[in-house]
């Protein structure tokens, strides 16, 4: 085998690994996006799995612009999950704020009102 051979391979296994990852990408962002119904989302997927390299170039021209858009929005999505389940296990939720008032409010340190007026603020 000469180098020229090993080159050539070397390409063709490397373009692919792109062409499967350019079509996972395409696949995930075809089930992503909220604006497509269950059944544009099923000829899209009939599309790229009928004729896989004509149905990519099609969805990468035609959809490729907002594709980005979709993936910041599930990532900030995930961050805002992520916040919250800290938060939770944390300690700092609106249960053990309403037990801390509480416990305030039978030593006496908050009156009906205040307990009232902070309850309505963690609860809103």
């Amino acid at each position: 085998m000469s180098l020229f051979d090993l080159f050539w391979s070397m390409l063709f296994f490397f373009m692919w690994v792109i062409w499967v990852w350019l079509l996972i990408t395409v696949f995930i962002d075809i089930f992503r996006d909220e604006e497509l119904n269950g059944v544009l989302k099923a000829v899209w997927v009939l599309f790229v799995i009928i004729l896989p390299l004509l149905g990519v170039l099609v969805y990468l021209v035609s959809r490729g612009d907002s594709m980005h858009e979709r993936q910041v929005q599930q990532a900030v999505k995930q961050q805002k999950m992520a916040e919250q389940y800290i938060r939770d296990v944390s300690g700092g939720g609106a249960a053990d704020e309403l037990e801390k008032l509480g416990r305030l409010k039978t030593q006496g340190l908050l009156t009906e009102d205040e307990f009232a007026a902070q309850k309505a603020k963690l609860l809103a």
